[in-house]
């Protein structure tokens, strides 16, 4: 069974390290741990299999694109959770669907990982006080920025590595020799439900009563349409065009409604008019 080399492990880490840390920059790295794109293609990247590695983790994207974080921890972590399964599908020539169930549960272990890492920011804040008083600008430059980003690398880089190096062919292997039977079979679908599962999740953040008819009728399209094998640029064309069209609808509408309310204009006292009455 063919395995990482320390190499391989350790550039792997060190991106799951480095946004796991939030050091590439707040809101990037904030995308970069909602989606799992990005590590996969850095994974393929240093596997030298970027195809398959994409395809492995645009099944990952599906079940982890309804998870999002107003702030503080994740019930998930997808950066991490990309990072294991989608080694552990190349090196054991996986399908999508098993990778899924592989990264399902890695995903909520790097959860606790990165509630581990506030843990340790605790401590650390001890420094941002002291800067504070001190009036101490690089001091205080260091306490929240250089120190927690330190604080994660040491957290992160080795516990990544070794679940790699060790961790991911142990894993491949053991896959490997299950492959047809009953269990692979139920990581499969397993894996499908949970792709389907973060769909509907998607749809209920996002969908409003109104614009659910969109949903629909991109489905029907992906299905009427199936054999004619357009691609995705073409859907998206199709969804842009579709897009326009209902926003210049509703500004036909919204021109009416706008001069109607300005040709009745109201006083602050219209309200009271009831109530004027009785006196």
């Amino acid at each position: 069974m063919e395995t990482l080399s320390v190499m391989q492990s350790l550039l792997i880490a060190l991106w799951v390290a480095a946004v796991m840390s939030r050091w590439l920059g707040g809101g990037a790295t904030l995308t970069l741990r909602f989606s799992p794109l990005m590590t996969g293609f850095i994974v393929g990247v240093v596997m030298g299999d970027i195809a398959q590695a994409m395809i492995v983790t645009a099944a990952l994207q599906m079940i982890y694109m309804g998870v999002f974080s107003p702030g503080g921890s994740m019930p998930a972590e997808p950066s991490i959770a990309a990072a294991i399964a989608v080694p552990v599908a190349l090196l054991g020539n996986l399908k999508p669907e098993a990778a899924i169930a592989v990264a399902v549960p890695v995903g909520l272990l790097g959860s606790y990982l990165y509630q581990f890492r506030f843990f340790i920011n605790t401590f650390l804040g001890k420094y941002t006080d002291k800067a504070v008083e001190d009036m101490n600008p690089k001091a205080i430059t260091r306490s929240i920025i250089l120190y927690p980003t330190i604080a994660s690398f040491v957290l992160f880089v080795p516990l990544v590595f070794i679940a790699l190096y060790l961790g991911a062919p142990v894993i491949a292997d053991v896959i490997t020799a299950l492959e047809g039977t009953v269990v692979i079979h139920v990581l499969e679908v397993v894996g499908g439900g949970l792709a389907a599962i973060g769909i509907a999740t998607t749809v209920y953040v996002i969908g409003r009563k109104d614009y659910m008819v969109f949903f629909f009728l991109a489905y029907f399209m992906s299905v009427v349409l199936k054999s004619l094998e357009i691609t995705m640029v073409t859907y998206a064309i199709f969804g842009v065009l579709i897009a326009l069209i209902f926003v210049q609808s509703q500004k036909g509408k919204l021109a009416p409604a706008a001069s109607s309310s300005a040709d009745s204009p109201s006083t602050p006292f219209d309200d009271d008019d009831d109530y004027d009455d009785g006196f």
